[in-house]
């Protein structure tokens, strides 16, 4: 070997040492030169280590620098007092190699500086609610109820409007449907749904079998349904209970996001006769109102607004097209992961809970509704202890995650929720895309034994970008699937960030710092998204408002690298 050849072949180690992350072992040799008490200059001097250093080199107790220099200096000595050239060679270069990685470390420091400014701005930009602020409302008189709108096992929905709340215009959007032979085309014609525009708010009333009567018992029972209550929602009057921590515990609050409902009011009364009633849910009708019901005389009702229809009705009569379809799949990923960084875990994703309505261009606009199964409890965060087969682990079990439906209960196990939501958003996305979705019985998988290989491939009409999310999304092992901000962080970069994609290296994040200042710039001054949809802006704003330089470069990493290592990796 020539020493010009050793010379490339050290420089090279170095540099594998920052982009395949095996800085340990570099860490023992800088160890083994310190027990040498070699005689540096200063430049190999301790540092301390800088704050923006990323998370995985802060174990580090000296500079890389310092370490290059010590490395350097040992290479010398050696060339000075003999041995073979080649090995002289290679170990100076692995010397200088390592001195690279300093400046490799130094672009991470920018860019991490980078994204924690952008997202600073961003998150100065609150989402504001669709409806501007009740001043009233606290009781079920304050209401016109029209007619049931929604049922599910435990509540209806209804129609309602109030002259407090502001009154909109019909909706309107353009639909795509699906013809018999598989073609897509645009209808020229527009679905309007006129009951929004009479009646905006929705009255979701919860069936009370078994909860008690009083105020106090009532929330106590059905605490998780005010998750995604606004701070206002609850309100004492004339003596009516503010939920507080006296009575039970009180769960956690979600904050707004346009991919969450937002609960606006929320109160108890008595259970009137509302229209359809007898008919449809008769049981959970007080004894007053049917001899034979089972409820009891009061309940908790929640105030929302009126969306036009489900995810699933949207789908029965709609195939979204390639780009509003990854739009809708990063609607649901952003609505996940505002919910996982607040240690919420809804577990009963499915279309009927995903309420729908249209921005201006009819872009569909998707918020994630019904959180009477979630996990939102204080002090357990994600996980929740499975100590017995009595805890409840969520409905929806068709779409429950393969560590969820396989958890076997214990002294000591814990169920971990943090990517169970996620792996129901991929389930969903064959929906989306007009295919059924494989996990429903009686032909569907099961999630506690299906085998990846048996998935089955989405339509030509799902993007490369999505038909690998999914993919990435159904792994079976938790541990070897993208969290949900990684997901969309995927199909963020696929969608608006193609051109940094064609020169990045993953090692260095340097130009996609430079993409994403431009990106913010693009998003502050435009105040919408490319083609004038607010539904592309409010993703775009909630995408610079979560930066965060590590999960940046796992989506990078995906994306360049994912399909290759994910095919080839074991369950």
């Amino acid at each position: 070997m020539s020493v010009k050849h050793a010379l490339g072949r050290g420089l090279e180690l170095g540099r594998s040492i920052f982009q395949l992350g095996i800085l340990k072992p570099a860490g023992r040799v800088a160890a083994k030169f310190r027990g040498e008490r070699l005689r540096l200059g200063p430049a190999a001097r301790p540092v301390q280590p800088q704050p923006l250093l990323p998370a995985r080199y802060r174990y580090f107790r000296m500079s890389l620098r310092g370490l290059a220099a010590q490395l350097q200096a040992a290479g010398f000595r050696r060339l000075a007092g003999g041995g073979s050239p080649r090995n002289r060679a290679v170990f100076l270069a692995f010397g200088v190699g390592l001195g690279l990685i300093e400046q490799q470390l130094e672009d991470d420091r920018r860019s991490a500086a980078t994204c924690q400014e952008i997202q600073a701005l961003f998150r100065k930009k609150k989402f504001q609610s669709p409806l501007k602020p009740f001043t009233s409302g606290y009781k079920l008189e304050d209401y016109v109820i029209g007619k049931q709108i929604g049922k599910g096992c435990n509540a209806a929905v209804y129609e309602a409007a109030a002259p407090f709340a502001p009154l909109r215009e019909s909706t309107t959007c353009s639909l795509v449907e699906l013809k018999p032979n598989g073609e897509e085309t645009n209808v020229s014609e527009s679905l309007r749904f006129p009951s929004a525009a009479s009646y905006p708010l929705a009255v979701k009333m919860m069936w009370n079998i078994g909860a008690g009567s009083s105020s106090e018992a009532i929330l106590n029972s059905m605490s998780q349904e005010l998750v995604p209550a606004s701070p206002e929602a609850l309100k004492k009057e004339k003596g009516e209970v503010v939920l507080s921590g006296h009575f039970g515990s009180v769960p956690k609050r979600v904050t707004a996001h346009p991919n969450v409902i937002r609960v606006y009011r929320a109160f108890t009364a008595e259970v009137p006769l509302l229209p359809g009633a007898e008919e449809e849910y008769p049981a959970a009708l007080p004894s007053r109102l049917n001899p034979a019901g089972m409820g009891n005389n009061r309940t908790l009702f929640l105030v929302m607004k009126n969306y036009p229809c489900t995810l699933r009705q949207y789908l029965e009569v709609c195939v979204p097209g390639r780009r509003q379809g990854s739009m809708m799949l990063l609607q649901l990923l952003e609505g996940v992961d505002h919910l996982c960084r607040q240690g919420i875990a809804h577990r009963d994703l499915k279309s009927d809970n995903v309420l729908l309505d249209f921005d201006a261009v009819g872009c569909p606009r998707l918020v994630i509704t019904d959180f009477g199964c979630c996990l939102a409890e204080e002090g357990l965060g994600l996980k929740l202890p499975f100590t017995s087969r009595w805890v409840n682990r969520g409905g929806n079990a068709c779409l429950m995650a393969p560590e969820v439906a396989t958890a076997v209960p214990g002294p000591g196990v814990e169920i971990d929720y943090s990517k169970a939501d996620a792996w129901a958003v991929g389930a969903i996305t064959y929906e989306i895309f007009g295919q059924p979705n494989p996990f429903y019985s009686p032909e569907g998988l099961e999630s506690r034994s299906y085998q990846e290989k048996q998935l089955p491939r989405l339509p030509a009409s799902a993007p490369e970008h999505v038909q690998l999310v999914v993919k990435l999304l159904l792994r079976r092992n938790p541990n070897k699937r993208p969290s949900a901000r990684v997901a969309a962080n995927i199909l963020h970069l696929s969608l608006w960030g193609k051109r940094a994609l064609t020169s990045l290296n993953p090692a260095s994040m340097g130009k996609m710092a430079d993409w994403l200042l431009c990106q913010s710039a693009v998003v502050l001054l435009k105040g919408c998204g490319p083609r004038g949809s607010s539904v592309e802006a409010e993703l775009q704003r909630g995408f610079l408002s979560n930066l965060d330089l590590e999960e940046l470069r796992m989506a990078v990493c995906c994306l360049m690298y994912g399909r290759e290592l994910w095919q080839s990796a074991d369950v």
